[in-house]
């Protein structure tokens, strides 16, 4: 028999039952990176996560005959809705064995959850910080996944949705380049080095990771800013830009971050990051007590780096800015050498000037994850 069972994440034994759920569908598969346990368990706890101060969400496991078979968390984002006048639901967490039952009874519930708060649309996945990776794996399974920065998932997912009647709302795509041939042409590094004779954008490069903390609050007002005009935007409390900032700042190799700055304001950003994937894996999504040091050995290891977040304010974009961002993204990706790969991580298919740009420069779309929509 098929049960769905809200769970109470303060309950240590329910939670961890909600995060080791996946563990048993991805068994062998090596492109499955688990999410950080932690992070996983913060994003549950409405004490410590900022969304639960303006939103709230839900959580639910299926259980057949005894055996936990499937998850899915349900969400509103009030500001999210207040902002663009919608009235939509968010989907996020979810996993199933291979059963459309499952995927049906989970989803079922979530839309009751949803048209009791008065919600006429759930999209999704979408998490609840600005950092959770959008969407889910249509195209691409072939490949790992890109650290937690992205979401993994079977073939059989995409399906189940289509037959639950969810519709596309947007893509994000994934385009990967060998270092080697990621050129800018000498074009846009002739506009760059004019804007930087100028003086009126500079580039700041952070000699220490203590630099790179004391800037972090201004690197978060200047992302808040940046992605204003982009799909998944709603306006980030000050508290929601400290929990980006400071999940940036765990995993951030300081050389890799770059700012672009007017006088002393930032107005744009460049964020790098060593790919630890391998390391993730091998300590089964667990820090402590050795993963967070293999994570660190990783990332002086790996040949693969991830760009996964570069923007500049819209004022900037017509005098050089985007030059100037595209030329330090190559000296990013090329000036450590032992990076091979580089993986420039999900941009919306609503951003087109961006992709066309990546792929002029080298890149090539590999992975394809897809936010899903449905009317209820």
């Amino acid at each position: 028999m098929l049960t769905i069972e809200q769970i109470d994440p303060s309950n240590r034994t329910q939670l961890h039952r909600f995060v080791d759920l996946p563990y048993h569908i991805y068994t062998g598969n090596k492109n499955w990176v688990p999410p950080i346990r932690i992070d996983v368990e913060t994003a549950l706890n409405r004490k410590k996560h900022p969304f639960y101060e303006h939103s709230e969400a839900d959580f639910f496991i299926a259980t057949r005959d005894g055996k936990d078979v499937g998850r899915l968390s349900i969400a509103v984002n009030n500001n999210y809705n207040k902002y663009h006048g919608t009235k939509k639901g968010q989907f996020y967490f979810f996993e199933c064995d291979q059963d459309f039952e499952i995927a049906q009874a989970l989803f079922n519930r979530a839309f009751d959850w949803a048209r009791q708060r008065g919600l006429d649309t759930v999209i999704g996945p979408k998490g609840f910080a600005a950092l959770d990776g959008y969407g889910m794996l249509v195209e691409g399974f072939e490949h790992r996944q890109m650290m937690t920065m992205m979401n993994y998932n079977p073939p059989y997912y995409p399906k189940f949705m289509e037959q639950l009647g969810f519709e596309k709302e947007v893509d994000f795509i994934s385009c990967y380049a060998e270092v080697d041939n990621f050129l800018v042409p000498e074009r846009v590094h002739r506009i760059a080095e004019r804007v930087l004779q100028r003086g009126v954008l500079n580039v700041k490069r952070f000699a220490s990771k203590r630099e790179l903390v004391e800037w972090a609050p201004k690197i978060g007002d200047t992302y808040n800013r940046t992605f204003v005009n982009n799909w998944e935007y709603a306006p980030l409390t000050e508290r929601e830009v400290k929990f980006v900032v400071d999940n940036i700042i765990t995993i951030a190799d300081h050389r890799l971050i770059k700012i672009i700055s007017h006088k002393e304001d930032p107005v744009g950003f460049l964020f790098g990051f060593a790919d630890v994937s391998a390391a993730i894996q091998r300590s089964k999504g667990r820090l402590f007590p050795f993963g967070l040091l293999d994570i660190l050995l990783e990332m002086r290891r790996t040949d693969w780096i991830s760009v996964n977040g570069a923007g500049i304010l819209p004022e900037f974009q017509g005098h050089g800015g985007n030059a100037l961002l595209y030329s330090e993204m190559e000296k990013t990706v090329r000036e450590y050498k032992h990076f091979k790969y580089a993986d420039m991580t999900q941009v919306a298919e609503t951003a087109v000037n961006m992709r066309n740009d990546l792929i002029n420069l080298g890149g090539k779309p590999f992975k394809n994850h897809r936010v899903f929509r449905k009317k209820i």
